[in-house]
């Protein structure tokens, strides 16, 4: 077995057809993530159950059809469970499946890594040319 710094689970070397194939997997998964909202999205309902209108005004520039096409595709991935219900008016709610769920901690630490990156970039800014009003301040619900 040939040792590599990709491809290697805890210590243990994995052969280099393995190695392939997770590779190939892990593009899977971020071609699943990856997308202009699609990260946006599984935030929003990482946090909670949405309406489709909720989803449209907490995601500043999404437009209808960008947000119907990439929840569609989130709910083929397995991603995102759609429910309808039948009433008058009909009445849709979006919310992440269990696979999904298992992002959660992904996204807190991308989150927290946001927070530090960002404000570590306002303390230089503000050092060498006074202080950024423009950066705006990150919040977790």
């Amino acid at each position: 077995m040939k040792n590599m710094t990709n491809g290697k689970t805890g210590d243990i070397a994995l052969p280099e057809c393995q190695q392939g194939r997770e590779v190939e997997d892990f593009h899977r998964a971020l071609g699943m993530i990856t997308g202009k909202w699609k990260c946006e999205i599984l935030w929003q309902l990482v946090q909670s159950k949405h309406r489709f209108g909720e989803l449209q005004r907490a995601i500043p520039n999404v437009t209808q059809h960008m947000l119907t096409t990439q929840l569609r595709d989130l709910e083929s991935n397995g991603l995102v469970k759609r429910t309808v219900f039948a009433e008058i008016p009909p009445r849709v709610e979006y919310e992440i499946t269990e696979s999904a769920r298992a992002l959660r901690p992904v996204f807190d630490e991308l989150f927290r890594w946001s927070q530090a990156h960002f404000s570590a970039m306002q303390a230089r800014s503000a050092t060498s040319s006074g202080s950024d009003e423009s950066a705006a301040p990150l919040t977790h619900p």
